[in-house]
């Protein structure tokens, strides 16, 4: 009589799940402490990535705001002599004139330094600038009023201030209505200004009207900044159109910046110092799957009696490799999708704390849990093996 060959039973995907839950849930004080090192790995990877890309987020959302079609005009140096060249006073109408400027603003440096009263030692200046202002300088550089109210026709022809937010707070000055002494007489405050991020120069200044300046304070007239809104089809247009618009016989001598320029850098960089606490996370998640293929080889130790039983009763060395590589994936993935929701968590509170979008990127979660069950499979590998080379009599005799 023929004997026929018995094949071993087969896992499927359900016995599998189901023999490597058995092996953790008989240790759960082992497992949460051996997920524990994955968990705080790919939370800080989590964490670094989603601050990153709220802080990100929310510079973008402030460029949106602030927009980025503002060029500004200044002087530049002669290009021989290298002495510092003066814009023309009619700067500001030229500009205006050019195709597709909306919008045109203009401020001029004034010798004199604001202070609180006469009292102060007028070398004490505490950075601050004293700048005539004219056009529409807050609605060109989208400035709101934190107090008050902006200098108009009126107002501009008269002893009347407004401050930047910084030049306030250093003079101490909460409401408009004080006063400040500037070239010699007292200048009433009629408004204060919002933060800036485009033009920080405006923040630590002292803006009177134009024609104030003019009349209470000596000034020439020249602008030595000019603030131009375009459209924004039209902007690489009219940077190339305003040196020469300005000063037609020394373009060379006028400089066009775009202040926005920092606020984008900063954006495109916005990140790069993560780099070293993204390899932080990595080194404590690699120290974590040291504590699972740690784990895992002590169970196979203590479980050599299982182990055992289980190729005497017919299991074949693949199936139990394969059940301790599950449990090595199933510890690993605990691990992982407790740190993802730490990571998210922490970046939710930063987040809100700071007033920024809650961005935690899609690539980054997957990324993350990916590398625990890479890092699980790796860590499982030597365990299972070992665990899949214990002869069943001498893991009998052992138990």
């Amino acid at each position: 009589m023929k004997r026929r060959k018995l094949s071993p039973a087969r896992l499927g995907p359900r016995d599998v799940l189901h023999v490597g839950v058995a092996g953790l849930r008989s240790r759960p004080m082992r497992v949460v402490l051996s997920s524990l090192g994955i968990a705080i790995g790919i939370a800080t990877m989590i964490a670094v990535v989603g601050i990153s890309a709220s802080s990100q987020a929310q510079l973008l959302r402030k460029l949106d705001a602030l927009g980025t079609n503002m060029l500004v005009v200044t002087p530049g140096e002669e290009m021989f002599s290298g002495q510092d060249t003066k814009l023309p006073k009619a700067a500001p109408g030229m500009v205006g004139r050019v195709k597709g400027v909306e919008q045109v603003g203009a401020t001029g440096d004034v010798e004199h330094s604001a202070r609180r009263s006469e009292k102060v030692d007028e070398g004490e200046t505490n950075g601050i600038a004293v700048k005539a202002a004219r056009g529409k300088l807050l609605e060109t550089l989208r400035g709101t009023m934190r107090s008050g109210s902006w200098l108009n026709d009126a107002t501009g022809r008269y002893p009347a201030v407004v401050l930047g937010h910084i030049t306030a707070q250093r003079l101490g000055i909460t409401e408009p209505g004080q006063q400040v002494f500037i070239g010699g007489r007292h200048f009433t405050v009629t408004g204060i200004l919002d933060p800036l991020p485009l033009a920080p120069e405006i923040e630590r200044s002292a803006l009177v009207g134009w024609d104030a300046a003019e009349e209470y304070l000596g000034f020439d007239g020249h602008p030595t900044s000019v603030y131009e809104r375009s459209a924004d089809g039209t902007v690489d247009d009219v940077r190339e159109l305003l040196a020469s618009t300005v000063n037609p016989q020394n373009p060379q001598g006028v400089a066009v910046t775009d202040p926005s320029a920092a606020l984008q850098a900063k954006a495109a960089t916005e990140g790069a110092f993560s780099t070293l606490l993204l390899g932080l996370g990595g080194i404590a998640l690699l120290v974590g799957g040291v504590g699972v293929a740690n784990t895992m080889i002590i169970s196979v130790l203590e479980r050599r009696h299982e182990i055992g039983l289980r190729r005497s009763l017919g299991a074949t060395k693949g199936q139990i490799r394969v059940q301790f590589v599950a449990e090595s994936l199933l510890l690993s993935g605990l691990g992982g999708l407790a740190g993802v929701a730490l990571g998210a968590a922490a970046t939710a509170v930063y987040a809100s704390s700071g007033g920024m979008p809650w961005v935690v990127p899609p690539w980054a979660v997957g990324g993350g849990f990916g590398a625990t069950l890479a890092i699980g499979t790796i860590a499982g590998l030597y365990p299972a093996a070992r665990a899949a080379r214990l002869s069943p009599t001498l893991a009998l005799q052992a138990a």
